[in-house]
Parts: structure tokens; sequence; C-alpha cells
């Protein structure tokens, strides 16, 4: 998902995150239902004689819980990309910034390439460096954000002149 703010003095602020189907309380309904169907049917086995099924869908259970987890921590990623008319700065991270990187706009080119899968690459690059951006998105999400980088760009490089 590609959203872009704008304040007052032409700075801009375009926030990046994956789609993601599930997310606050929907989570832990679906888990919290999940969890109970798999072990209501696994106890009333138990009580007919079944005695390793409870075992196993305990098993089942923490094994679908962790691999949730993970998704759910992956969806949770976040990349914020911050332009105004002398900075561009990018922050990466879950629920922190984990990278940072800062250079002034006119030593920086946003750079659109293919990759050898035939998808888009996104990149911003200063220096030799390129810091790639959005590669969690969709096809139709890095189009929404090609345009709209190229939509601020324009309009600052507009007001610089």
């Amino acid at each position: 998902m590609v959203l872009v703010e704008k304040d007052n003095s032409l700075n801009y602020i375009i926030s990046l995150t994956p789609n993601s189907s599930l997310i606050g309380v929907s989570r832990i309904i679906f888990m919290g239902g999940i969890a109970f169907i798999c072990l209501s049917i696994a106890t009333i086995f138990y009580f007919f004689g079944a005695y390793l099924i409870l075992p196993f869908a305990g098993i089942e259970v923490t094994i679908l819980f962790i691999a949730f987890y993970l998704s759910f921590r992956w969806s949770s990623r976040k990349e914020i990309i911050f332009i105004s008319n002398e900075i561009v700065k990018i922050e990466k991270g879950i629920n922190k910034a984990d990278y940072l990187w800062e250079e002034f706009r006119t030593f920086t080119s946003f750079q659109v390439s293919k990759g050898t899968d035939k998808t888009i690459r996104l990149s911003f690059r200063s220096k030799g460096n390129d810091v790639v951006v959005g590669d969690f998105l969709n096809e139709e999400d890095k189009k929404i954000l090609i345009n709209e980088v190229r939509n601020i760009i324009e309009e600052l490089n507009s007001i610089a002149c």
C-alpha cells in the first residue's frame, strides 16, 4: 500500500506497507477460531480413546501459530520515504527504524529497472549506492509509487527553478 502525505512546507512523506488481508483484532479472532475448532475436535477424540490425537493437535496449533506469527511480522514491515527540497530520507523497519539512509536531493536519482524475472525494481541512487524501496509491493502499487515520486520530483523541481 502506498500513502502520500504533504505538509504546507513542501515536505512529502511516502509510507509503504505490504498488502495484508488480516489486521488487528481480525488476526486474533481468526487464530482463536482455528485453535478452538482443532482442539475441540481433538478433545472429543481423546474422550473416545484416541489419546494421541490431542498432543498432535497441540503440535499442529503451535506450528500454525508460529507460521502465522512469521507471516504477520513480515506484513508489519514499513518503509517511509521523506522527500523535501533539500533531502531524501528513507527509513525501513518493523516497529522502529532499523535502517536509515539520508542524502541531499540534488545528488539523488530515482531508478526504475526491470529485474531478471521481469518485475519492476525501484531504488534511490546517490554516489554509486542504491537503496531499494518497495520490494514487497505488487506491480500495481509499484506503478503508483513511480507516478507519485515522479509528480513530487516535478513539483519540487518547478519550485526550485
